[in-house]
């Protein structure tokens, strides 16, 4: 049967996975949830050690679109979707770096993006439709999906950044592009960008503009981001119930609702650990009960990860039973213990992330940036409280979201050298960048909308 879709408000009528695809976020102002998440078989699991990532992603998505799109043309979306290298490197003994960075805008965004992409694109054809993808980034987000939708027909898209709080690549790589996309640097914090664009979905005077959302409020985002968790563990599992500890760098929580969304569909996770930089919000919840978001969120050089609250642990708190609102309130308390036990939190400081990105490089010989150190010194941290949930026979990944080149500046200041600058880097840096400057004010961002 069909999968179908609720809001985690659960005061909108549910849908299918086409409706809340091209919807994004729900019309009470909730999130979009799966009813029910297929267990894939352990024979299922077991045969991806042997395909490839496209093939994987084939399966995984298969199961939750059943029905809701044809099997060939999702085989030839995946095969579309996912043409670049997934590397995971062995750090030592079962400790590994599952690298994120090698798509085609050098982020994880693109597995996530390039997938959605395909799925709207194909949707909107089938019924003729316009759309207008309203999105806001923090950092990778943006220019992933700037790369993913660029170029199509029947999709516009309108990106909001913070605009102090972006690097020069990231920004480059959305307002260098043109033709059917738009950006607007917002004066003031993600969170503020998040904020405008959850108005206006709600705005009825918008409704004739056919707005969707491509970043992580967007289930379509979610389910591909499964993908790499099962396709990391598949290289490397000696066998269907070895059980794994992923660490995520965790901003926005919509990395982390992928793997969540991985272990529903039967990946045999035994933990996950929340590494977040100082936007310490949901690593406080953990230890104390209490959420409390920050406002203004901090900015920290791993800069997708400045997000004071969440929006994607409004879907964590409802997968243990509970409600959260788009503003964060906890309306029905969640089964915290359960949440603890799957999950465990740490904040890394600017300082522990830089120090990370050094002492990584002089003892393993490898680049990792921002986001990554994050990762890295949150599975340290965790084995250093835990040590005996830890041996070297532990499967465990931590995960690299970005490229180092893209923090360029950083790495220099850190360990005295630049990283190598990829081609698709190299062939932005000297295009004019197009973009608009607005100021953190709701109506004049609906000025822009009605009028583009």
């Amino acid at each position: 049967m069909k999968i179908k879709y609720y809001s985690t408000n659960l005061k909108a009528p549910v849908v299918s996975f086409p409706e809340a695809l091209l919807k994004g976020l729900a019309p009470d102002g909730g999130l979009y949830m799966p009813q029910s998440i297929p267990k894939l078989t352990k024979k299922e699991i077991g045969s991806f050690k042997s395909k490839d990532y496209a093939v994987v992603a084939y399966d995984i998505l298969k199961s939750m679109l059943y029905n809701d799109i044809d099997s060939n043309e999702l085989m030839s979306l995946c095969r579309d979707a996912y043409n670049f290298e997934v590397p995971v490197e062995r750090v030592f003994d079962r400790t590994f770096v599952l690298r994120l960075d090698q798509g085609p805008t050098l982020s994880f965004k693109d597995f996530a993006a390039r997938m959605m992409a395909r799925l709207m694109n194909y949707y909107t054809s089938v019924d003729k439709k316009h759309f207008t993808i309203l999105t806001a980034t923090s950092g990778d987000t943006g220019s992933a999906v700037a790369n993913a939708f660029h170029g199509l027909g029947n999709i516009d898209v309108i990106i909001l950044f913070p605009f102090k709080e972006v690097s020069e690549y990231q920004r480059k790589q959305m307002t260098t592009l043109g033709r059917n996309i738009s950006v607007i640097a917002i004066d003031g914090k993600f969170d503020d960008c998040q904020n405008l664009v959850k108005r206006a979905f709600v705005d009825s005077s918008l409704s004739g503009c056919s707005l969707t959302s491509a970043n992580s409020i967007n289930i379509g985002r979610l389910l591909p981001q499964s993908i790499y968790y099962f396709y990391s563990w598949s290289r490397f599992a000696d066998n269907t119930d070895d059980q794994v500890i992923f660490s995520v760098p965790s901003g926005n929580y919509g990395n982390l609702m992928g793997g969540v969304i991985a272990r529903e569909l039967g990946l045999p996770v035994k933990k996950f650990i929340i590494s977040a930089n100082e936007n310490d919000e949901v690593p406080e919840y953990l230890r104390t009960s209490i959420y409390k978001a920050i406002s203004p969120s901090i900015n920290c050089i791993s800069s997708a990860m400045n997000v004071g609250h969440p929006s994607n642990l409004a879907r964590i708190i409802s997968l243990y039973g509970g409600v959260m609102d788009q503003k964060g309130t906890i309306e029905k308390e969640p089964d915290l213990s359960r949440i603890r036990k799957d999950f465990c939190g740490f904040s890394i400081s600017d300082e522990d992330t830089r120090k990370t990105i050094e002492d990584f490089y002089r003892q393993y010989g490898r680049l990792i940036e921002p986001h990554g150190a994050v990762a890295w010194k949150g599975l340290e941290r965790y084995r250093e409280t835990n040590p005996s949930d830890y041996s070297k026979d532990q499967l465990s990944f931590s995960l690299e979201t970005a490229h180092p080149s893209k923090f360029r500046e950083e790495i220099i200041k850190i360990l005295g050298f630049s990283p190598p600058i990829p081609e698709q880097l190299l062939r932005i840096e000297n295009i004019k960048e197009n973009y608009t400057e607005l100021d953190n004010n709701y109506e004049l961002l609906k000025e822009f909308i009605l009028k583009h």
